[in-house]
């Protein structure tokens, strides 16, 4: 099945594009599925050992500073302010629930990976409220909202399975150790949820850009530019400490479906367009990563 690995993320791509109407309706499933991969990533790895590094310092602070510092440098510039959102949300956009999954298939180290799983999505659920309401963009929703909000979408996500494989490997850890086997699964889970969430961003596209084609093409043009960036510099970031594989993913892989419900609870839709292009192209990346890996074993 090795073999087949390169080629899931392209099909993903071409049947999202194809039934993206069909997968948007089956994207509530998605939430299930990545507590099944995140299950999967937890106990495979020690996670009273997980400790709080360098790395994931110096990578908050670029998805802090950066996605503020763009947002002001355009308005500045009297740049649109749907282009200053989309940038903005696609650098703060927390790091994917699922990154594990290809990381270490990429040989990125797992407890590094899981590590910033846990703080990065911590992290923006403390600072994105503040930054939303700062720019007013929903005054009626409020900075304590926006916390209740985001914790409970992020919280929900992450807590439930890290709890329950930390009491597993407390108290079961024949339970435990048993589920690890299996981790292999959640690489075959993350490509249904794959399936479903660029369905769901294609067919956003679709809805929301009749009208919009100029602020449209900004927000793809940036969106891939962004992604080059931010790939790129996690890697030099993590080679630093040792982990360039795992930097590169954590910085470059966003939740393009947690940024997509950020632009629309918080900001203006249409600023989601910028993770629906970012969505397709760090999997294209992602499916050229795992080709070239799959050579070199080879």
């Amino acid at each position: 099945m090795q073999r087949f690995r390169p080629y899931v993320l392209p099909v993903a791509i071409v049947l999202g594009l194809l039934l993206h109407s069909f997968c948007a309706r089956l994207s509530v499933l998605v939430p299930f599925i990545i507590f099944a991969i995140l299950l999967l990533t937890f106990t495979a790895v020690d996670l009273r050992r997980l400790k709080l590094t360098m790395l994931d310092v110096w990578l908050m602070l670029f998805q802090v500073v950066v996605s503020i510092g763009c947002y002001l440098l355009i308005r500045l510039f009297d740049g649109d302010n749907t282009i200053a959102e989309g940038v903005l949300i696609g650098v703060l956009c927390p790091v994917a629930s699922s990154v594990a999954v290809i990381s270490c298939l990429l040989g990125a180290n797992r407890a590094t990976v899981t590590t910033y799983t846990i703080v990065g999505n911590l992290m923006v659920a403390l600072v994105a409220p503040i930054v939303f309401t700062l720019i007013g963009h929903h005054p009626e929703i409020g900075l304590w909202k926006s916390f209740l909000l985001m914790f409970t979408k992020i919280g929900s996500t992450l807590a439930l399975p890290f709890f329950l494989a930390l009491a597993l490997q407390l108290w079961w850890p024949k339970a435990n150790a048993a589920i690890a086997r299996f981790n292999i699964l959640g690489f075959y889970l993350w490509a249904v949820a794959l399936l479903l969430t660029l369905g769901q961003t294609i067919d956003f596209i679709f809805l929301h850009g009749e009208g919009h084609w100029y602020v449209i093409a900004w927000l793809g043009g940036l969106s891939l530019l962004f992604c080059v960036v931010q790939f790129a510099t996690g890697r030099l970031i993590g080679r630093r400490y040792g982990n360039r594989i795992g930097g590169g993913q954590l910085l470059g892989q966003k939740n393009s479906a947690m940024g997509i419900w950020m632009a629309n609870t918080f900001l203006n839709p249409l600023a989601a367009v910028f993770l629906a292009f970012y969505s397709v192209y760090q999997n294209l990346f992602n499916a050229w990563q795992m080709a070239r890996q799959n050579k070199k074993q080879k």
